[in-house]
């Protein structure tokens, strides 16, 4: 056990460090209690781990350059944000010192300590927003090196209604915003009709991937158009200037409680400098030179023989 000079003072109880390849500590353990004062309040890195539903981690983790990248805080504590105060108990940072994500919660998820349990802690928390105020349970927010608000992480049951370039939309999981407050992505809670380069589309994801809001499956340009989307309630038929048909369509996957029971796979379609992009099939066309039609998906599988649905 040992004391620590870094850029942001003396830290004593040092139990282990990590060293980069220029001497720098990448991270330590502390076990004694240790205040650092930053611009967004005074923050105790965690140095004893209180209940089951805490990690014992590494605390402090640094930049190659010593500037702090994440402090696990000893208890939730309230962080003075660009968009409001957040209580937290991670916080990490850019490389100039700049607050890049808050988390309410760092829990540990274990066979003792589960999800749910985790989600009984959330508060639900108001934040300032490029459209508003915004009050639900969050996992994280994230920001720009500017302040700006990038991403907001939703709990899973927790949904947000808010104006949209494509209308009002209930969303779920996330919403991302450009660094000017507009629109980047969402994810939809339900099956919603948009406006595309190619004419009306359903979007909606029926098995978002991830855990976090930084990129979603609808997305919109700075203008406000859609981008690119997801939608399992479609298909689009592409006839190219030689005149061959080209068919894309969701697809079909087992689903994981047996082979007899079918789930969709979404369709994602993007649309880019005057191209459609089918990122699935690695094909993309030019608008202009194809002529191109939306239509209904129709799901040609058989209904299960059961269901392992509850």
């Amino acid at each position: 056990m040992t004391n620590f000079t870094t850029t942001y003072g003396d830290l004593e109880g040092i139990e282990f460090r990590t060293l980069y390849s220029n001497g720098k500590t990448d991270g330590c353990l502390v076990t004694l209690e240790n205040i650092i004062a930053t611009p967004y309040g005074e923050l105790v890195p965690q140095y004893e781990a209180e209940d089951m539903g805490r990690r014992t981690v590494k605390p402090l983790y640094f930049y190659k350059n010593g500037a702090i990248k994440s402090i696990a805080l000893q208890s939730q504590t309230l962080i003075r944000t660009p968009i409001g105060s957040i209580p937290a108990e991670l916080v990490t940072f850019h490389e100039s010192g700049s607050i890049k994500r808050v988390f309410p919660l760092d829990g540990k998820l274990t066979g003792f300590w589960t999800a749910k349990n985790e989600f009984e802690l959330a508060e639900p928390v108001t934040i300032e927003s490029p459209l508003g105020p915004l009050s639900t349970r969050f996992i994280a927010v994230q920001f720009y090196e500017s302040g700006a608000l990038k991403s907001i992480t939703l709990w899973p049951g927790e949904f947000l209604t808010l104006s949209t370039p494509a209308g009002q939309i209930r969303v779920r999981t996330g919403i991302a915003f450009y660094e000017d407050g507009r629109i980047r992505s969402l994810e939809p809670a339900g099956i919603v009709r948009v406006e595309t380069p190619v004419g009306a589309m359903t979007a909606y994801d029926n098995d978002p991937q991830g855990i976090h809001g930084d990129l979603n499956s609808l997305q919109f340009s700075p203008e406000g158009t859609v981008m690119a989307l997801k939608s399992t309630s479609e298909e689009i038929v592409v006839i190219d200037q030689s005149g061959n048909g080209h068919r894309f369509a969701p697809k079909l996957k087992d689903n994981p409680c047996g082979s007899e029971r079918k789930v969709i796979v979404p369709m994602k379609v993007s649309f880019s400098k005057g191209r459609i992009v089918f990122e699935d099939y690695q094909e993309s066309f030019n608008m202009e030179q194809c002529k191109i039609t939306v239509g209904e998906y129709d799901r040609k599988t058989d209904d299960p023989a059961y269901s392992c649905a509850v």
